[in-house]
C-alpha cells in the first residue's frame, strides 16, 4: 500500500510539474519582430553602451564585436574592458578601435582587492559608458543585427527598465540541446514571472542584461555585485529591489554562447555558478540531492515492480517532453530533442554537486586565473 502511494504521487507531481510549466510557457516567448512593435529606437532616438568584459577571448571577440557593429536602428558606443588578456585579446581590440571610432577600449592591469574580475570590468565600462542604456554582454556572445533595437522597443512598449534575452547555443550536439531545454524548463516560472510583474520576482542573464543607465545607477549596479558570481542573475534582483521592472525572452539564434559542443562539457562550464547559484547553502544541496536520488531509485523500482502505479510513475518524467516540444519549437529545433530532456535530469545533478564539492575543496573558485576565498564569496554575495 506504501509503495503505491508513493508512486502515485510521483506520478501526480511530475504531471503537475509538466501542467505548471505549460502554464508558464504562455509567457515564455521569443523577442518580437521589430515590425510588429509600435516604435522604433531610430525614432526614440536612444544611444546605446554595449559592455563586455573580455580576458583570452581572442577566438571569438573580433567577429562579436564586427556583429555588434553591424546594428541596425540603434545608436552604439562599444566598450570593451580587456581585463589582464594575455592572449591576442589585446591586438585584437586595438585593430578594431582604429577601425571603427564606436569601438573604446580599457585597459586593466591590476584587480583591486574584493572584487570578482568580470564584475569589476563590467563596473569599469559601466563608469564610461554615456548612452542611455547599457548592454551587458559576454565576449564570446554574437548578436543578430536587429536584437538590440527590438530589445529596446520592447521597453519602451512596456516601460521596463530592463530587458534579459537567455542564451541561444552556437551549434552543439542533441544532447546539449536537450540540456538546454531542460534549462529552460528550470526558468520558465522565472520567465513567467517578470513578464507578469510578480512582486519578487527577478532574472538576468549574462550573455544579454540590457538595463536603463539611470536604473543601473539607481540600484547600485556591479558596484554593489563585487564579489557576486552569478553576478547576472542578481543584477536582476537589485532591479526588482529598486523597483524596476523586466522584460525576459529565450533567445535563440538572436543571442548565440559559445557552451561548447556537448552536454558534458557544460559540466565544467558551470562548475563555478551552480553553488553559488543557491547561495552557497551546502545543506540545502545536500537535502536537495538526496531527494532527488530517492525519486531516482523510486523510478526504477516503478520500472520493474510489474505494477500499474508502479510503471505510471517511472514514465512519468515523459510527460515533460510535451513543453519541451513547445520550446525546441519556438527555438525552431527538430521536435525530437525534446525526447531527450527527461533523461538529462541525471546530469544536472551531477552538475550541482560537481560544482559544490569542487568550491568545497578547494575553498573557494578560480575564475580568470584568480583565486576567491569562499569565505570571501559568502560574505560579498549578494542575498
Amino acid at each position: 500500500m506504501w509503495m503505491t502511494l508513493l508512486y502515485s504521487s510521483t506520478a501526480i507531481a511530475f504531471l503537475a510539474m509538466t501542467l505548471l510549466t505549460l502554464w508558464h510557457l504562455r509567457w515564455v516567448r521569443r523577442l518580437p519582430a521589430l515590425k510588429s512593435l509600435p516604435t522604433t529606437p531610430a525614432e526614440t532616438r536612444f544611444k546605446c553602451s554595449v559592455v563586455i568584459a573580455a580576458r583570452d577571448e581572442s577566438a571569438r571577440i573580433g567577429q562579436a564585436i564586427r556583429r555588434l557593429l553591424a546594428r541596425r536602428d540603434v545608436e552604439l558606443e562599444v566598450i570593451v574592458v580587456d581585463d589582464r588578456s594575455t592572449d591576442g585579446t589585446s591586438e585584437i581590440l586595438q585593430r578594431l578601435a582604429r577601425e571603427d571610432a564606436r569601438v573604446r577600449v580599457k585597459r586593466v592591469d591590476v584587480l583591486p582587492e574584493d572584487w570578482l574580475g568580470k564584475c569589476h570590468a563590467c563596473h569599469v565600462g559601466a563608469s564610461a559608458a554615456t548612452g542611455d542604456w547599457l548592454l551587458f554582454t559576454d565576449a564570446d556572445c554574437w548578436l543578430k543585427p536587429d536584437v538590440i533595437a527590438r530589445a529596446l522597443a520592447v521597453a519602451e512598449r512596456d516601460q521596463a527598465d530592463h530587458v534579459t534575452l537567455i542564451s541561444g547555443l552556437d551549434g552543439g550536439s542533441v544532447g546539449l540541446r536537450a540540456a538546454h531545454l531542460l534549462f529552460l524548463i528550470s526558468l520558465a516560472n522565472w520567465i513567467s514571472g517578470v513578464n507578469r510583474d510578480r512582486p519578487k520576482s527577478h532574472l538576468g542573464i549574462g550573455a544579454f542584461n540590457l538595463v536603463r543607465a539611470a536604473a543601473y545607477r539607481q540600484c547600485g549596479g556591479y558596484e554593489a555585485l563585487r564579489l557576486t558570481v552569478v553576478d547576472d542573475v542578481k543584477l536582476g534582483l537589485l532591479l526588482r529591489r529598486a523597483g524596476k521592472r523586466t522584460r525576459a525572452f529565450i533567445g535563440g539564434d538572436d543571442v548565440e554562447c559559445h557552451w561548447g559542443r556537448t552536454a558534458w562539457g557544460t559540466v565544467k562550464l558551470m562548475e563555478k555558478n551552480y553553488f553559488a547559484a543557491v547561495d552557497y547553502r551546502t545543506g540545502l544541496v545536500l537535502a536537495g540531492s538526496v531527494f532527488v536520488l530517492l525519486v531516482f531509485a523510486l523510478l526504477a523500482l516503478g520500472l520493474v515492480s510489474g505494477t500499474l502505479p508502479g510503471i505510471a510513475a517511472a514514465l512519468s518524467p515523459l510527460s515533460l517532453v510535451l513543453p519541451a516540444a513547445i520550446l525546441a519549437r519556438r527555438l525552431r529545433w527538430p521536435w525530437a530533442v525534446a525526447v531527450c530532456v527527461p533523461f538529462m535530469f541525471p546530469l544536472f545533478l551531477f552538475s550541482v554537486l560537481n560544482s559544490t564539492f569542487v568550491t568545497l575543496r578547494q575553498g573557494g573558485i578560480r575564475w580568470r586565473e584568480t583565486f576567491y576565498p569562499l569565505e570571501s564569496l559568502r560574505g560579498g554575495n549578494v542575498r
